[in-house]
């Protein structure tokens, strides 16, 4: 079940609870991946990953949003050339190989096919491309409440995650998690919240949090070494059978 675009804009732009959320995340995000260390490289997001990628529209060399026709699409960023785009879910006008990072928020757990969404994901990565999954933690506390994006879809364990990403032949890197105060629109825990995100590492890197946070490396298979096809074809004669010997001076 995919959301709207409009619900997706009101709670993360217009809501309180929102913007601590997306900052929470964002935080998380740009630890794991400096926007300085994104200078030169394509940087894609797909879901509603946008309001993450503002940090590294300075020193990328593109920035793309992707955005699934069943979710809708808005322009982005405000007051700055769009860079969003509308596509099909498992079908990206994206050059294959062309992606060095790419984000994904709120578009695995809604997905009706998520493997097929995977693939598409492996196939637009380039060489030592990574992806970032970020999904609802199905032990979290976001996960149980539908007053936000999180309480949508298939929530997952961080070892379900994984199970998922090497079936599509990626290789799981390193994990984290955010979102560690309540979906509580209460004063008390908005003001608490910067200092829960700060605390919650500390205790748990993923049971704790609503959300979990999963790099994926893309696995290349490595290149075969030059002749030896060559030597395959002209294996050594060990084996063959030894020539009968013949008498010295006899022709």
């Amino acid at each position: 079940m995919h959301l709207d675009v409009v619900d997706l804009r009101r709670f993360y732009y217009r809501t309180r609870l929102g913007r601590a959320a997306q900052k929470a995340i964002r935080d998380r995000l740009t630890a794991l991946w400096p926007p300085d260390g994104a200078r030169g490289q394509t940087v894609a997001g797909f879901g509603f990953a946008a309001p993450l990628l503002r940090p590294y529209l300075a020193d990328a060399r593109r920035v793309t949003a992707l955005m699934p026709a069943q979710q809708g699409v808005m322009p982005w960023p405000p007051g700055r050339p769009n860079v969003s785009v509308l596509v099909e879910e498992t079908l990206w006008p994206v050059e294959t190989g062309s992606v060095d990072r790419l984000v994904l928020l709120h578009g695995l757990e809604t997905s009706e096919s998520p493997g097929a969404l995977l693939d598409e994901c492996e196939r637009v990565l380039g060489p030592g491309g990574r992806a970032m999954l970020i999904v609802p933690n199905r032990s979290g506390l976001w996960a149980r409440r539908d007053a936000t994006p999180f309480g949508f879809g298939r929530p997952y364990s961080l070892s379900q995650l994984e199970a998922l990403a090497q079936a599509a032949g990626f290789k799981p890197a390193r994990h984290s998690a955010a979102l560690y105060g309540p979906p509580s629109e209460r004063d008390f825990w908005l003001r608490a919240h910067g200092m829960l995100e700060r605390m919650g590492p500390r205790i748990s890197r993923s049971n704790g949090g609503g959300v979990i946070l999963l790099e994926l490396a893309k696995q290349v298979p490595a290149r075969p070494r030059p002749g030896l096809a060559e030597r395959v074809r002209r294996p050594l004669r060990v084996l063959d059978p030894v020539p009968e010997p013949g008498v010295a001076g006899r022709t």
